[in-house]
């Protein structure tokens, strides 16, 4: 693999990979009933053992 090859996939393959992984991420924080989850997460450091 040369750089052009290099470049040219990185500006259409892995950019679109990029952008799906983002929408992914967002959509999953966002679902519904994810912030129980999250303020459970939260408090995890705050618990005594």
């Amino acid at each position: 693999m040369d750089y052009n090859l290099m470049r040219e996939f990185a500006d259409s393959w892995a950019l679109l990979a990029m952008a799906l992984f983002f929408v992914g991420v967002i959509a999953f924080a966002f679902r519904p009933g994810s912030r129980k989850q999250a303020d459970e997460a939260a408090r995890i450091p705050l618990k005594d053992d």
